[in-house]
């Protein structure tokens, strides 16, 4: 390998530019210098290489975040053709809330949703540990890809051991406003005498009120949950739930 290709960051270069971007021990300048390689480089390696700068946190938040935001925009304006190194990426990262927001800029409905379909069937609702990457997942599809394939994927998480993760699971149902695939199932979790959350109840009692979804087929149930919550939620004649004082 000659100095031209040492410095240009090809062939076993790379992995150094890697290491050093993702030294979170390093200082900020150092790091800048690698990802700026990197970009150059850009090959493969050298776009994982970007998206790993997205997995840690560095202990001075403005500059973390400006390294951040900059790998997000070289990413973006890379286009579509990253999108192979973010599906690698998302599989695989611990933290993957940065990668999903490029993923969204990149990539039209469908390819997007080729990924995210991936990376939601790696992550079901089975006991982790830190469940922090399926809530920043579900968090992403609710706000962001409405679709109804992801509104019904997104239910499977209703039945999560983790209590954060119902919860958001419930928030982004709600945000999808697909009432066919996210009615019943949150009206089944609203009644379910085993979920213990109150906070979960409140939000759907809240949200069904906000949306307007009515309650046909759990009218009576769902009035003893209104009754015991004690919020006043009521429920009108064609069965839509009311926030206490609402007209």
């Amino acid at each position: 390998m000659g100095l031209f290709d040492f410095l240009s960051g090809s062939g076993g270069s790379v992995k150094k530019l890697v290491a050093k971007a993702n030294n979170k021990d390093s200082q900020s300048v150092d790091r800048w210098k690698a990802l700026e390689q990197l970009r150059d480089e850009g090959s493969d390696e050298a776009l994982g290489g970007l998206l790993r700068r997205f997995s840690f946190v560095y202990d001075k938040t403005i500059e973390d975040e400006q390294e951040k935001q900059w790998v997000h925009d070289t990413l973006v304006g890379m286009g579509e053709k990253i999108i192979p190194a973010i599906e690698k990426n998302v599989l695989g990262a611990d933290s993957i809330s940065w990668q999903l927001k490029v993923l969204a800029h990149v990539a039209e409905h469908e390819k997007a949703w080729g990924v995210l379909e991936k990376v939601i069937a790696a992550n079901n609702n089975e006991y982790v540990r830190d469940p922090s990457k399926k809530i920043q997942l579900i968090t992403f599809v609710g706000e962001e890809f409405h679709d109804p394939r992801a509104a019904r994927a997104l239910g499977q998480y209703l039945e999560d051991m983790d209590e954060t993760v119902r919860f958001n699971t419930v928030e982004a149902l709600l945000a999808q406003k697909d009432e066919e695939a996210a009615r019943e199932p949150l009206l089944k979790l609203l009644i379910d005498e085993k979920e213990e959350s109150r906070r979960i109840k409140i939000r759907i009692l809240d949200g069904f009120a906000e949306v307007g979804w009515n309650t046909h087929g759990y009218k009576g149930q769902v009035e003893k949950v209104c009754e015991a919550i004690g919020r006043g939620h009521s429920i009108d004649g064609k069965g839509r739930i009311r926030k206490a004082g609402a007209k």
